[in-house]
């Protein structure tokens, strides 16, 4: 994998980049706001995107009128999303066997999502593949979160890599854009729910995969 050259860590984000999971938070969106009387509005997804569970929260309280303390609303999402997490979320095809692949070469591994720090070690242990993750970090847990690039240098420094030695797999515009702004190899991976920008998405990272089964079977732009 012509990818893999000089890379010491690999990180991924969560949503939609390791778990196919973006179309729950459609649906949680939904039963949400309807629960409250709320109209969603059709541009709530592109409004948020890239933004941590906790600017997410903030963004709702004031653009809603919510009662709900910014502590409060990310609660009741992660319950909300909880039972997804642990059942019903599947991982992206093939991201399993590439964890081993890439951890048997020696290849750290991270994640640097934008979701709750309870939802992620949710998924993780859902889905057996805790041991392949060193480190995990969450917007909520730096300055900025994506496109800027804190979330990615955070997990780089952790797991002990030159941020020039690490590889980025994403599939929104601003996480791509993160793994750019913080030096590193950047791969944009398909996802239905942004397939719209896909275009963009390839011009702006070295690498794309439709699923990571590309890159097992030595196929597709990253091989």
């Amino acid at each position: 994998m012509n990818l893999l050259r000089n890379i010491e860590a690999i990180l991924f984000d969560l949503d939609g980049t390791l778990v196919d999971s973006m179309g729950i938070w459609g649906e949680i969106d939904r039963e949400f706001m309807t629960s409250r009387g709320l109209e969603l509005p059709e541009d709530l997804q592109q409004q948020i995107e890239g933004l941590s569970m906790d600017e997410t929260a903030l963004y709702f309280k004031e653009h809603f009128d919510l009662k709900e303390s910014v502590e409060e609303l990310m609660e009741i999402w992660n319950q909300m999303a909880l039972e997804h997490y642990r059942h019903s979320i599947p991982l992206k095809p093939g991201a399993k066997a590439f964890l081993k692949e890439v951890v048997s070469r020696g290849i750290k591994c991270g994640i640097a999502s934008s979701n709750s720090a309870f939802l992620v070690g949710e998924a993780l242990r859902a889905h057996g593949i805790e041991k392949y993750i060193r480190t995990f970090v969450t917007a909520g847990e730096v300055k900025s979160s994506k496109p800027n690039p804190d979330v990615y240098l955070e997990a780089a420094r952790r797991l002990g890599a030159d941020p020039e030695a690490c590889l980025v797999f994403e599939d929104i515009l601003p996480g791509i854009m993160a793994g750019v702004n913080a030096g590193m190899k950047t791969c944009a991976i398909w996802d239905n729910y942004s397939g719209d920008c896909w275009e963009e998405k390839k011009k702006l990272a070295d690498y794309w995969i439709t699923d990571y089964n590309d890159l097992l079977e030595g196929t597709g732009a990253a091989v």
